[in-house]
């Protein structure tokens, strides 16, 4: 017999409303209103119930369990076994086709989302760190109010992200890397915006200013050497005009700065949004002058990291982009 505790009632009583899909607004409505429809409690209380516990948690525990027609006493369970009997007891009318069915109709890049926000939150809080196991599928979607397959089918491609190991017959697990949520959500979310690239170029010239100012700082010297070699394939493809390999180089000289600036967000963003200009952009490259003018400009920022001269590497990447504008047609 699962064993009873009421310091589990205020995660449940949380965790229930979000099986729900509710705001705390619409959970007042709902369960906490006056025959004449006016809140019985406030927001701000409801969220001191949810966070801290209080005296009017058990009236709230009942009123709500009443309401569903379910035992008050499943709130005293441990959260994920709470998760798999509320799946289970929810009426049809209260909810069951919410908890069940949703995920059809929503949108599987809204459920990425709120799932990452959903691991991060936990890793913040210490209730999971790296190579921990997760919670099933079964309770992972009770817990956001979707269905089973469509949390299946977010937890692959949270997979092929990097964020969590699925291991056949073990069970899924937190990377080893947990950065990884909270820097690939912020990356991933580039991808499902790709619209905005007037938005994204603007983030990117930030964030390439700033990597090119810390890779002048930079002491890692296998960092330096794989942009001394980005450099010198520039270089050759130059001479040789070669424009796709220089094309090719140039894209890699940039990310490279941004791994010599020895920030791993800034990396993982300028890699993304790298990796994104290239699918909705025009190469631009219409003549030599255009190709020794990007040459000479990247020059003058390699020379500049080398003598670690941070305010200068900076200004010549500002300068380089501000050139470039007229060289890219996005479309």
């Amino acid at each position: 017999m699962t064993a009873l505790n009421p310091v589990h009632k205020k995660d449940n009583l949380r965790l229930l409303r979000r099986a729900l899909r509710l705001t705390q607004k619409e959970f007042i409505e709902r369960f906490l209103s006056l025959p004449d429809g006016t809140p019985s409690m406030s927001i701000a209380t409801l969220s001191n119930l949810e966070a801290k516990d209080g005296p009017r948690l058990n009236e709230v525990i009942l009123t709500v369990s009443e309401n569903l027609g379910i035992d008050s006493m499943l709130f005293s369970m441990p959260s994920e076994k709470f998760a798999e009997e509320i799946y289970m007891q929810l009426p049809d009318n209260a909810g069951r086709e919410i908890v069940g069915g949703s995920a059809k109709k929503g949108n599987i890049n809204q459920l990425l989302k709120r799932l990452t926000m959903y691991f991060a939150e936990q890793l913040f809080e210490k209730r999971l760190k790296k190579g921990d196991k997760i919670e099933s599928d079964r309770v992972l979607a009770a817990k956001l109010g979707v269905g089973r397959s469509a949390i299946r089918e977010a937890l692959k491609v949270l997979d092929v992200l990097g964020m969590i190991d699925i291991r056949p017959g073990q069970g899924t697990y937190v990377s080893n890397n947990e950065a990884n949520f909270f820097i690939i959500p912020l990356s991933w979310s580039l991808f499902l915006n790709g619209s905005q690239i007037d938005s994204i170029v603007e983030v990117r010239n930030l964030l390439e200013v700033k990597a090119a100012a810390l890779a002048a700082k930079c002491r890692d010297e296998e960092s330096l050497n794989k942009l001394y070699d980005i450099s010198h394939r520039i270089h050759t493809a130059y001479i040789e005009k070669d424009f796709k390999e220089f094309l090719n180089a140039d894209l890699e000289f940039h990310i490279c700065i941004a791994e010599c600036s020895g920030n791993q967000v800034i990396y993982s963003m300028i890699q993304t949004i790298s990796n994104l200009m290239r699918h909705v952009s025009g190469s631009g490259m219409v003549d030599e002058r255009q190709l020794q003018e990007i040459y000479d400009e990247h020059q003058k920022i390699y020379g500049l990291i080398l003598a670690s001269d941070a305010k200068g590497a900076s200004e010549a990447m500002q300068e380089h982009l501000d050139k470039s504008v007229g060289r890219y047609n996005y479309r």
